[in-house]
């Protein structure tokens, strides 16, 4: 899908096609959204601004040189987001923003909800920014995706109070119930690692995007005060969540091994009873294996009291171990 926005006033104007005369072209396209593009979308894009757009494939390279470079005039900038699927698990997708003098390309193969947000907030007029090139475009996108990976970092350190209460204070009244409430918690904490994971390496590429776009210099750049604001805040924040993000995932290997060193108790126990059990038994089999050989010189075997002589030894050997 192919999605053109021009500038209107305050506010972006999705347009249905590309201008074919000069004077539909007074407000020109500042902006092309390609999200699972076809090869008509992707060469319709290349011949309007005499680039080439990255493939998938490309995209995803995980060397910085594939993903942040400049090529025919235009700079190229791809980072990993992070993305909820339907089923709630997390997944990663590449961005690709391309700039090319006052226009901004994004490329895409996976819905990102921030971008719809930004698109929502940015199609009514007074919403307080000015889209004069496709430079505050991006870096709009950008802060959409970093308020989105906050709420996600709000919600999984929420979560992982709840979970934390869950390991220390639970109260199951049954041994076998508690272990399955742990192990339920294993689960539980593997996947705010997943999630944690995936928003700390969002947040790294983040940075490098907004750190390489911020040291481009070049005839014909100058960056505006508000866009050079935006990217020292961009900055800050990418570092504060990162390292609120690393915190959370100390916390949740903390909380991973308590977990395991609770269920070692629990396991500890159970090994308890079994050998309290073989310490009571030991003594009264002994007894009963010495009058089980049958040896002719054995007095008791004659005598009337020697069953219950040795019943009783045999408890006499299980308590006074027990007591002890």
């Amino acid at each position: 899908m192919l999605r053109m926005f021009v500038r209107e006033t305050d506010r972006l104007v999705l347009r249905e096609s590309l201008p074919e005369t000069l004077a539909e072209a007074v407000n020109p396209v500042i902006w092309y959204d390609l999200l699972n593009p076809t090869p008509d979308e992707t060469r319709q894009v290349e011949v309007a601004l005499g680039l080439s757009v990255p493939t998938r494939d490309e995209m995803e390279e995980i060397e910085l040189s594939a993903r942040l470079y400049q090529e025919n005039g235009a700079n190229f900038m791809t980072l990993t987001a992070l993305i909820v699927t339907d089923g709630g698990e997390p997944g990663k997708t590449p961005i690709t923003f391309i700039l090319k003098d006052k226009v901004l390309v994004t490329v895409r193969y996976a819905v990102a909800r921030p971008f719809d947000l930004f698109v929502a907030r940015a199609r009514h007029a007074g919403n307080g920014q000015i889209y004069s090139s496709g430079e505050p475009i991006m870096l709009g996108l950008i802060e959409a995706l970093t308020d989105r990976l906050a709420d996600i970092l709000e919600r999984v350190g929420n979560e992982i109070d709840v979970i934390s209460r869950s390991v220390f204070r639970g109260q199951s009244s049954s041994a076998q119930k508690k272990t399955n409430d742990l192990q339920s918690l294993i689960e539980q904490l593997g996947q705010k690692g997943d999630f944690l994971g995936g928003v700390r390496e969002s947040m790294v590429s983040i940075s490098r995007l907004v750190t390489y776009h911020g040291a481009l210099e070049g005839p014909g750049r100058k960056p505006t005060k508000e866009s050079r604001q935006m990217v020292k805040l961009l900055q800050r924040d990418a570092v504060s969540l990162g390292d609120h993000a690393t915190f959370l995932s100390g916390k949740v290997n903390f909380l991973l091994d308590a977990t395991l060193g609770l269920i070692n108790l629990e396991q500890n126990q159970i090994i308890k009873i079994f050998t309290v059990a073989s310490v009571v038994f030991l003594p009264p089999t002994l007894v009963a294996s010495v009058y089980g050989m049958n040896f002719e010189a054995m007095p008791e075997l004659q005598w009337h009291l020697g069953y219950p002589w040795a019943v009783l030894l045999m408890i006499a050997s299980a308590a006074l171990p027990f007591y002890f």
